[in-house]
């Protein structure tokens, strides 16, 4: 199963990203190293990173938290889209990962405005609150670890302002939040039924919640938006 393809038959994707995908050289390098590495399934397609890019222009954040950076596409694309006076805390625990995402943020000369955080998220994110930064943040982006995605959810939105966005990926879970038996093989390995439990709980929590404006997209592998009120 190719991530972004849902329902879509080949040619009609092809026609939406030959007609609306703008990918910069350097992002379009790193999504193919990236492609190259056997988890590299995780990485988010570029027509996703393009949306994510424009919401943060739309809403002129400045200030950003990426939860679960990967090899940095989905930073990259959220740094290149903001001012140059902005700042985004990255939130990882791979150091292997995180060194192929720094050599790229150097290249497109966003990483002065990144401030990568190799340690538990939930950790980064309390001391964040603890340190004063509650309600500062504009874009929070979550695409971890499913278990502690309730987690990520709670702490981003004590971080967020009024009026500001979470994106939560994987909110379809290729399809295994309806039937996990729709995951193959190698997929099942590593989403546990407890994880993909885990990430069904969170989509009706959303659903019930007055915190926030909501709407669930199903591009790529299903995103939610959630606005706080």
């Amino acid at each position: 199963m190719k991530k972004g393809k849902l329902d879509l038959i080949d040619n009609m994707y092809e026609y939406v990203l030959d007609n609306s995908l703008r990918e910069s050289d350097v992002l379009s390098r790193l999504r193919s190293e990236t492609e190259k590495d056997p988890s590299a399934i995780m990485q988010i397609p570029p027509e996703q990173g393009q949306l994510m890019a424009l919401l943060v222009k739309l809403i002129g954040a400045k200030r950003t938290i990426e939860i679960g950076v990967y090899t940095g596409y989905s930073v990259l694309c959220v740094s290149q889209a903001m001012p140059s006076d902005s700042y985004t805390v990255a939130c990882d625990v791979s150091e292997e990962w995180s060194d192929i995402a720094k050599r790229y943020w150097k290249e497109a000369d966003v990483d002065k405005k990144i401030d990568l955080k190799l340690a538990p998220a939930t950790e980064t994110l309390e001391l964040l609150i603890n340190d004063g930064q509650s309600g500062s943040y504009d874009f929070i982006f979550i695409d971890a670890d499913k278990d502690n995605y309730d987690n990520y959810y709670e702490l981003s939105l004590k971080l967020l302002k009024k009026g500001g966005l979470i994106v939560i990926d994987n909110v379809l879970l290729f399809g295994s939040v309806i039937d996990s038996e729709l995951l193959d093989k190698k997929l099942r390995d590593k989403l546990p039924e407890s994880s993909i439990q885990c990430v069904r709980d969170l989509n009706t929590k959303i659903k019930n919640d007055n915190r926030v404006d909501i709407s669930m997209l199903p591009i790529a592998d299903g995103i939610t938006l959630a606005r706080k009120k």
